[in-house]
């Protein structure tokens, strides 16, 4: 879970900028199968940047599988000191 919360933070980063107080306020996964025990990778997308919130979704893979393992959905709050 803390990987998938630092993917979609990562991308909401880089489209809004460094906005150090930008939190999570809701996170919900889905674990769809076993990932074997090697590294796990996370591909995140924002899927709406609004004003003050932004949500995202991150795939999680286990390296060399294409079969999802997480599915992950996730809400940031942005601060009205990062609103243009």
């Amino acid at each position: 879970m803390a990987l998938a919360d630092f993917a979609v933070y990562a991308a909401l980063l880089a489209r809004i900028g460094r906005v150090p107080l930008a939190v999570t306020t809701g996170l919900t996964i889905n674990f769809l199968r076993k990932a074997a025990a090697v590294d796990v990778l996370a591909e995140a997308r924002l899927l709406k940047l609004g004003r003050r919130l932004a949500v995202g979704e991150v795939t999680m893979t286990a390296v060399g599988d294409h079969q999802p393992a997480a599915h992950v959905t996730a809400t940031y709050a942005i601060p009205l000191s990062a609103v243009s």
